[in-house]
């Protein structure tokens, strides 16, 4: 099941506005077609539930659907978006619209199941970016300097971004923090590597209690990010193993 946005100005319920999905069984969330409606969800990177895939409504003002589907382009979303269009309005669809797809407002349910089944494997499998980095729900873009958790933005400092960044892109390699301190403060850093203890400390609260584990910590030696994390027991941890937050002693301020 698919988490689907539907952004109309119509009063009628989403199983008006294209009928097939009645018959769906994906959750359908409507909300009017304005940038704040986007803002509000999890693909505008607010709190909201996870969004798989956005539907514009484009059946009457095409002017408009199109000028909307433009403005939501540049926001940066990390799902597809699509149009629904009445057949007559599939003529105006170019590919400045900036959509990965369209539905007619008549498909059967076997089309709009098979057209957002490949729109949503293919904004999943699309990892050919150079620029971003993928860890599970974790997309860090190098291009934009946005690290983006289940869609939602996190608002990360420099440095912060620069840690996560580095440790994403050696998972399961541990680090001590000396390096660290080398990779990403650089060389001409006079100050103490327990200043990375302060920075990861501030990235898992950020990252939230479900996923500040994607920073394990090796005692003795250091940190390494941690691709598919387990939740650990608030029991004694051996020498040498990931620590959970719990057992972490109070650490110092930045410097």
């Amino acid at each position: 099941m698919s988490h689907l946005l539907l952004l109309t100005n119509s009063n009628e319920p989403s199983d008006h506005v294209l009928p097939a999905l009645g018959l769906l069984l994906h959750s359908v969330r409507v909300a009017p077609a304005e940038a704040g409606a986007l803002l509000a969800s999890n693909a505008g990177g607010g709190s909201g539930a996870p969004v798989d895939a956005i539907l514009v409504d484009a059946r009457t003002d095409l002017a408009a659907a199109r000028n909307f589907c433009r403005l939501l382009d540049t926001t940066g979303l990390d799902c597809p978006l699509m149009v629904i269009l009445t057949e007559g309005g599939v003529a105006a669809l170019t590919p400045d619209w900036q959509v990965n797809d369209f539905i007619l407002s008549t498909a059967g349910p076997a089309e709009v199941e098979a057209r957002l089944r490949l729109a949503v494997g293919s904004a999943e499998a699309g990892t050919d970016d150079p620029d971003e980095i993928r860890r599970g729900d974790l997309v860090i873009d190098e291009a934009t300097y946005i690290a983006r958790l289940r869609g939602r933005i996190l608002d990360l400092t420099f440095k912060e971004f620069e840690l996560l960044k580095f440790l994403a892109q050696h998972p399961g390699r541990v680090f001590t923090r000396a390096q660290l301190l080398q990779e990403v403060w650089g060389y001409d850093y006079f100050g103490g590597t327990r200043t990375i203890d302060v920075h990861v400390r501030r990235l898992r609260a950020k990252l939230g209690s479900e996923y500040e584990s994607l920073i394990g910590t090796v005692r003795n030696v250091g940190y390494r990010f941690v691709p598919d994390p387990v939740a650990k027991a608030p029991s004694a941890v051996p020498e040498g193993v990931d620590a959970p937050p719990a057992a972490r002693s109070a650490e110092p301020s930045a410097t």
